[in-house]
């Protein structure tokens, strides 16, 4: 007779872990109703200074924001002798931004972004490989993500020829993914022909409008303080989103 030692024995199937999912296609950050500020519209090519424009913004009210400063690094130290040529006569021409101007506004677009709330950064090889992290010193912002834009174009370089800038992702404190980006197939090099229409730094509205959906929801605001071409503003009706922005030309 079999004893209780000599019967066989079953292992049990080990349980199968359930991951939790980091991603997710609906926001649970929406954002505040906005308060539009006396003398600003929204969806119009407003001609103001963009750091007196950022202080009219409520605190924490904006879930995204682009800034594309006019870098003066690129011209002052890397003297390529063409300002006065072509797009380098167009480049030089606008109102370039120093170091204390471009932290200026960093801060207070940290002060008027929604916890959570983006802030889309372009940037050049020269201001990504000597770094910009000073210019976050006493905000709330981190770095988080890069995109390449491949533009197809070839631009200025003295050891190599310019075809592509960069937009640095940053996301104010609390830092999360999950409920606050919702779409997840943009791609980190994203290819797109660069159309300058009239402006020399006009930047990709496919691109932008993706990123716009990513990160905000229909209806709300998106913030650019030194719009320029005012690409943003083009992302924003097209996406359903309403524009905020301003710059010194109008």
């Amino acid at each position: 007779m079999e004893t209780d030692s000599q019967a066989s024995t079953t292992t049990p199937e080990p349980q199968k872990v359930r991951r939790k999912n980091v991603f997710s296609k609906t926001r649970d950050a929406a954002a505040p109703e906005f308060q539009l500020p006396t003398g600003l519209k929204f969806d119009s090519r407003l001609e103001m200074d963009g750091c007196e424009f950022l202080r009219l913004l409520p605190a924490e009210s904006v879930p995204a924001v682009f800034f594309d400063p006019q870098y003066r690094g690129i011209l002052d130290k890397m003297n390529y002798g063409n300002e006065g040529v072509d797009r380098g006569r167009q480049r030089s021409a606008l109102t370039q931004m120093k170091d204390e101007t471009i932290t200026a506004f960093i801060h207070s677009i940290s002060k008027v972004l929604t916890p959570s709330g983006h802030l889309f950064l372009w940037t050049d090889k020269f201001h990504l490989c000597t770094g910009f992290s000073a210019w976050l010193e006493g905000t709330k912002l981190n770095t988080v993500d890069l995109i390449t834009w491949e533009k197809t174009r070839m631009g200025m370089g003295y050891r190599t020829r310019r075809k592509s800038e960069y937009l640095v992702v940053l996301q104010k404190l609390p830092l999360r993914a999950k409920g606050v980006w919702t779409i997840h197939n943009i791609p980190d090099v994203w290819k797109e022909n660069h159309k300058p229409n009239g402006w020399p730094h006009r930047k990709p509205v496919e691109l932008q409008q993706r990123l716009i959906e990513a990160v905000t929801g229909p209806g709300e605001v998106v913030v650019d303080p030194a719009a320029g071409s005012f690409s943003v503003m083009e992302a924003c009706m097209n996406s359903g989103r309403n524009f905020l922005g301003c710059d010194l030309n109008g």
